[in-house]
């Protein structure tokens, strides 16, 4: 038996150790270049460009051939995406599960909607890996995921929101007040998958803080916990060190924004993908 995960590469997730893996790349589009978010790109390279262009960007999902090229030759496939409020990865997935079972009788496609992004999503394919390593069944590993999936979540520390207002996500009057007042923007991913802001604070370390505080909020405890940075590795090291003062075991590592999420947290922002106590 053939098993795969597959993710979109809005996890950040390029290999995963342990298991047949794939990872299927987003493109972020600029009237002079386009970037393959395909874990080769120059994710901090791309974010400093972009800082200051001028002209219009954009992102695009897989499509229904590219998923079903990253499903094929297994017999079951596990695939996770990025929230499919913000885009339509998670339809492109589903349309081709949907196709790759018609054409293999017999063999099995599970597609889970992060509702989320990034660390979040890492963590929803690890613990599928784990599952799998546990010599899981596949409806149990299904069952499984959806209950895992209620006890994670995502905080964002974002320093700007130009491309999220460029492409709908926010009010550009806002993203604009954001950058002249030098303000932070704490937010989290809501349970329907959209970018809900929590609050605004002005300075890192006040930002740094604040997360501590919604983590405090929403059930933290000592369970896994994954920091991805666009380019600010230094404020992503003093989070995780106010995380393991304040929550005594807990289990955290940092690592950096490919593409897609730098594209949208930009230079500076912090994603924080972590279980809750009930995971």
């Amino acid at each position: 038996m053939n098993t795969k995960i597959v993710v979109d590469s809005s996890a950040s997730l390029y290999t995963l150790q342990g298991v047949d893996f794939e990872c299927v790349p987003l493109k972020i589009i600029t009237d002079d270049a386009e970037y393959l978010d395909n874990g080769t790109m120059d994710a901090v390279g791309m974010a400093q460009t972009l800082r200051t262009y001028k002209g219009k960007t954009s992102t695009s999902c897989p499509n229904v051939s590219d998923w079903l090229a990253a499903y094929e030759g297994a017999d079951e496939v596990y695939a996770i995406t990025i929230t499919g409020t913000l885009s339509g990865s998670y339809n492109a997935a589903q349309l081709a599960a949907e196709e790759y079972q018609q054409e293999n009788p017999g063999k099995r496609v599970f597609v889970l909607d992060s509702l989320s992004t990034g660390p979040e999503q890492r963590l929803l394919a690890e613990h599928l890996r784990d599952l799998l390593a546990e010599g899981k069944e596949f409806d149990e590993i299904c069952e499984e995921m959806l209950r895992y999936h209620k006890h994670t979540h995502l905080l964002f520390s974002l320093e700007s929101l130009a491309n999220l207002a460029r492409n709908g996500r926010v009010k550009p009057a806002v993203a604009a007040v954001a950058r002249m007042l030098g303000i932070r923007v704490i937010g989290q991913a809501s349970e329907a998958g959209e970018l809900d802001v929590l609050c605004k604070t002005r300075g890192e370390h006040g930002a740094l803080e604040r997360i501590v505080l919604e983590l405090k909020e929403h059930g933290y405890t000592n369970g896994r916990l994954h920091i991805s940075h666009c380019g600010n590795s230094a404020a992503a090291e003093r989070l995780k060190h106010m995380v393991k003062a304040v929550f005594d075991g807990a289990k955290v590592d940092i690592s950096e924004c490919g593409g897609l999420c730098s594209y949208y947290a930009e230079l500076g922002g912090l994603l924080v993908g972590y279980e809750d106590a009930e995971a």
